[in-house]
C-alpha cells in the first residue's frame, strides 16, 4: 500500500513538473486561432524532455550539434548562396550560412523553401562524408537548383533529401 502512495505521489510531481514547465505562445494566439486544435509540442515552450529529437548520424539535428567535424571543403560559415550557386538569391538572404540554415526550426509549417535547403544542406554533409549516401555533392547541388521553381518541386525534392538524410547511416 505504502509503495502505491509513493508512485502516485511521483507520478503527480511528474505531471505537475510537465505542466508548469511550459509556458503557452499567449492569448493574443488563442484568441485569433480559436477554432484550430492546437498542436502541443509546437505551441509550448519549456524543457526539452517531452520534445524528442531524431538523432540519426545524418539528420540535420545532429549535424547542427557538431558533434562530428564538418568536411573542410564545405566550412559552417560557407554562405548557401556559395555553395549552391547565386540562383539561391533570389529565395534566400545572401548571409544565410550552411550552420545557420540546418538550425532552424521553422521548417515545419513554415516555408517549403526553407525545408528544402535545410535539407539539401544536410544532404550535401552527408555527400561529402558519408561513402554509402545515394547521392555525390553535385547531384545534390543540381537537384537543389532544379526543385527551386516550384512550390510542388521544392516539397517533393525536400521529402526526397529527408527520406535520404534519415536512412543514412
Amino acid at each position: 500500500m505504502e509503495w502505491r502512495r509513493e508512485k502516485k505521489g511521483l507520478v503527480l510531481l511528474c505531471f505537475v513538473c510537465c505542466l508548469t514547465g511550459f509556458e503557452a505562445k499567449g492569448a493574443e494566439f488563442s484568441k485569433k486561432n480559436e477554432r484550430r486544435v492546437p498542436n502541443a509540442l509546437s505551441e509550448m515552450i519549456g524543457p526539452g524532455f517531452l520534445y524528442t529529437r531524431d538523432t540519426g548520424r545524418c539528420t540535420p539535428q545532429y549535424w547542427s550539434s557538431r558533434r562530428e567535424a564538418w568536411p573542410k571543403s564545405l566550412p559552417q560559415d560557407s554562405s548557401v548562396s556559395k555553395v549552391f550557386g547565386s540562383m539561391l538569391l533570389e529565395r534566400y538572404e545572401p548571409k544565410l550560412t550552411l550552420l545557420d540554415v540546418i538550425q532552424r526550426n521553422d521548417d515545419n509549417g513554415g516555408s517549403i523553401f526553407i525545408k528544402l535547403v535545410k535539407q539539401a544542406s544536410t544532404a550535401l554533409l552527408n555527400s561529402y562524408t558519408r561513402p554509402d549516401y545515394p547521392y555525390n555533392p553535385w547531384e545534390v547541388k543540381a537537384l537543389l537548383l532544379e526543385a527551386i521553381f516550384s512550390e510542388e518541386d521544392a516539397a517533393s525534392q525536400a521529402e526526397v533529401f529527408s527520406q535520404a538524410n534519415h536512412g543514412c547511416s
